[in-house]
């Protein structure tokens, strides 16, 4: 345990400024989204605002949605999501489309919060903190590490072939690669499910009490 303890510890330390870029980027992203939303004029907004009162309608008319369905639909769009960087992170060339990615799904988090709160004001952030907090309270740091493994793994791949010294075969850091986006995607079933089965119902049952 104090091995593996150790051996994160340094994998960290000598992978800092990777992890800093990541975080950096992801966090610009959520900045951006919530510039977006006051740089949008007011016939934007209600265009927008239509159609999220739309989806709050149906909410409270239709029945509630299960949250098993839920559950799977999120799950699977974090494991395309994981296995997309994952596979991007194989090859040098595909680098930059990691840090767009990241920095989109910072963006749609600060725009969806943004808006929610310049739409709704208090209710608004109310809802944003029970609707989008709880899962991304896990899902953010999942992406920013997978993120930052995708570059690592492709810095690897960079020095191996301008060098042929290196430290490691590359099998090896590709099977410790593999691992850990597995790893990665079993953590994103907890997101999940706390998506699914707090987030949703959580959501539903403040949207009945705003809106009946």
């Amino acid at each position: 345990m104090y091995n593996k303890r150790t051996l994160l510890i340094d994998h960290v330390k000598e992978h800092a400024v990777i992890y800093i870029f990541m975080t950096i980027l992801f966090l610009t992203g959520i900045i951006f989204g919530a510039i977006i939303v006051n740089s949008m004029n007011f016939v934007q907004k209600q265009d927008l605002f239509f159609y999220l009162e739309r989806f709050f309608g149906d909410i409270t008319e239709e029945e509630q949605v299960k949250s098993s369905e839920v559950l799977k639909s999120s799950f699977l769009y974090h494991v395309k999501y994981l296995f997309m960087l994952f596979i991007l992170g194989l090859s040098v060339i595909g680098l930059p489309v990691v840090w767009i990615l990241l920095f989109l799904k910072g963006l749609v988090v600060g725009f969806s919060v943004g808006f929610m709160v310049n739409q709704l004001g208090a209710n608004g952030l109310f809802l944003a903190s029970i609707s989008i907090a709880p899962q991304n309270l896990l899902v953010i740091p999942i992406y920013i590490i997978a993120g930052s493994l995708s570059m690592i793994f492709s810095t690897i791949l960079l020095r191996k072939l301008f060098s042929w010294r290196i430290s490691q075969p590359v099998l090896q850091s590709f099977g410790k690669y593999a691992v850990l986006f597995a790893s990665l995607m079993v953590f994103s079933l907890a997101a999940a499910a706390l998506e699914a089965y707090v987030s949703n119902e959580a959501m539903e049952m403040l949207i009945k009490s705003l809106y009946s």
